[in-house]
């Protein structure tokens, strides 16, 4: 294993400054798509689950098919939304790949 790794542009010298602000980036990301999956689980499948009740979507209701199928694509969609977020922030920290 070499002791400079070929995947950190920065050579791992990155300031403590800089450090700060790719984490506070990172956990910035985080929260928000935390926060959108908290919504499409919990508030849209729970919470909202009487009034989403009254709207068919196919023959189930819609708080139903969020519960079981939404929450899925939704799901997939966050993975590649943080993968390509944090693709982003790293090429602005240059700590790409």
């Amino acid at each position: 294993m070499s002791k400079d790794p070929k995947w950190k542009s920065s050579g791992g010298k990155m300031s403590d400054e800089q450090a700060a602000a790719y984490w506070k980036g990172n956990v910035t990301i985080i929260g928000s798509l935390l926060a959108v999956w908290f919504v499409v689980s919990f508030v849209t499948s729970y919470l909202l689950a009487g009034p989403f009740n009254n709207i068919p979507l196919g023959n189930v209701p819609l708080s139903f098919w969020m519960a079981q199928q939404g929450g899925i694509f939704v799901y997939v969609i966050l993975i590649f939304t943080y993968a390509k977020l944090m693709d982003n922030l790293d090429k602005k920290f240059d700590v790409h790949e």
